[in-house]
């Protein structure tokens, strides 16, 4: 089982930027893919971004895609969201999570969530 913090939400005005992060702990030496999943009140969650566990292939929902880039740094087990350019429509709670799949865009196919860590975007 891996437990997992988010942190690095907070209040930013439209156009800047912040960084996300997770820290992964306790059963940290299986070889898993990571995602970031947002959720707006009334609505489903959604897939953002994600990572297989080398890093080298990623994957991000359209609406993010240039704006957004995940990465992960598997040596302090962290993985990172740093959002730019961003958008009233980006508030949310984001989600980190791991998957065994090899780049998984759905939530059915991630295993451990953390509590998430709320973004809100002002205009």
């Amino acid at each position: 089982q891996v437990q997992l913090v988010e942190s690095g939400g907070g209040l930013v005005q439209a156009g800047g930027s912040l960084r996300l992060s997770c820290a992964a702990s306790g059963d940290t030496g299986s070889r898993y893919a990571m995602g970031w999943f947002r959720q707006s009140p009334g609505k489903a969650r959604e897939f953002v971004a994600t990572i297989s566990w080398s890093g080298g292939n990623t994957a991000y929902a359209v609406s993010v895609k240039g704006r957004f880039t995940i990465s992960r740094d598997n040596s302090k087990n962290m993985v990172y969201l740093q959002m730019n350019s961003l958008k009233p429509e980006d508030t949310a709670v984001y989600y980190c999570a791991t998957s065994f799949a090899a780049i998984p865009t759905t939530t059915t196919l991630y295993n451990n969530w953390g509590q998430g860590t709320q973004v809100t975007v002002s205009s």
